[in-house]
């Protein structure tokens, strides 16, 4: 099946250095993942960035902390409070989000003051943390130069609805840079909707009819206007976790262009293993493995086209665990 999965290069992704086994902590140590450093290796082009590093604070180094108004909350030293690091972090993370324009995807290191990207402990007065939690300062300043930029926390990345979301927004916000270097024209535009109508399906029903309307609203407009709004609300629809309802749902849709190809005896098998993935007895790897199949026997063009077969490559494996 054609998709963008497909592609011959390698996105590229940036990385939290110490999930790679750099030993760059404040401790001289490394918080390595497997996930990062040889699951993902193989299929991604990373790069490796510490800020805390970067902006000159040692290994090892007294550990910071943020402090203050959780919304805007200070890097400060743990042990040397007059050791405010707030503004290093912030324009390393301005820089870095101008160098890096070409990645596809961040893996941060969670509750980091410098690179958590939520739940990160901001403390009080008296040394209690407050209520409300952080973002790392680096962290928010890169998020705020890249919105749309597929960004996830190692630790989230273990659940395999989370990882197998954000990789398949990764290869998605990939293959739009691919379409901004081609050059944007009405009909790459819809194309490009076209492709993800059944991925879309299944993260956000709701938002595949909005922005399909949105392209339908072009009129005498420059896509080129409309672009940059359209691929927005296509990276918000594509956050939401997809479900088996959703799933469900996408593959029964998909069913409706085998019903004139498949033998009753076939159509049962189809259902039975979507009903089983419904209950939770059997992976969307398996009903999805068997539609791939009829879909070779008896192709449609249409089909062949949508993302959703094969958002992300088949070794990946991601659909093996939802």
């Amino acid at each position: 099946m054609a998709s963008n999965a497909s592609c011959h290069h390698k996105p590229k992704i940036a990385v939290s250095a110490c999930l790679l086994g750099a030993e760059v902590r404040f401790n001289g140590g490394h918080k390595e993942s497997r996930l990062c450093s040889q699951t993902l290796s193989e299929h991604f082009d990373y790069v490796a960035l510490c800020p805390e590093v970067a902006i000159g604070l040692g290994i090892p180094r007294q550990a910071i902390r943020l402090v203050g108004d959780p919304a805007q909350p200070q890097a400060v030293g743990s042990v040397d409070r007059e050791l405010n690091v707030t503004r290093p972090l912030h324009e390393y993370g301005v820089e870095m989000a101008a160098a890096h324009a070409d990645i596809c995807g961040y893996i941060f290191m969670q509750k980091s003051p410098s690179c958590g990207l939520e739940r990160v402990k901001v403390y009080q007065e008296g040394g209690r943390p407050a209520e409300l939690s952080g973002r790392g300062i680096y962290a928010q300043a890169f998020c705020a130069a890249h919105p749309d930029l597929p960004v996830e926390e190692d630790g989230r990345l273990n659940d395999p609805v989370l990882r197998e979301n954000f990789l398949t927004r990764v290869y998605a916000y990939s293959a739009w840079q691919t379409l901004l270097k081609q050059g944007i024209t009405r009909r790459s535009l819809t194309e490009y909707h076209a492709r993800y109508k059944y991925q879309l399906m299944a993260n956000n029903p709701e938002q595949y009819k909005a922005l399909g309307n949105l392209l339908g609203n072009l009129g005498k407009q420059d896509p080129r206007d409309i672009a940059p709004h359209y691929f927005s609300e296509l990276m918000k629809a594509l956050k939401k976790c997809a479900t088996r309802r959703t799933h469900t749902n996408v593959l029964q849709h998909l069913c409706g262009y085998l019903k004139r190809s498949l033998s009753h005896e076939d159509k049962q098998e189809v259902q039975q293993l979507i009903g089983q993935y419904l209950k939770g007895i059997v992976p969307l790897v398996v009903p999805l493995t068997l539609l791939k199949h009829h879909f070779r026997l008896h192709p449609d063009p249409y089909i062949a086209r949508q993302v959703y077969l094969q958002p992300h490559p088949e070794n990946l494996s991601l659909r093996n665990a939802i």
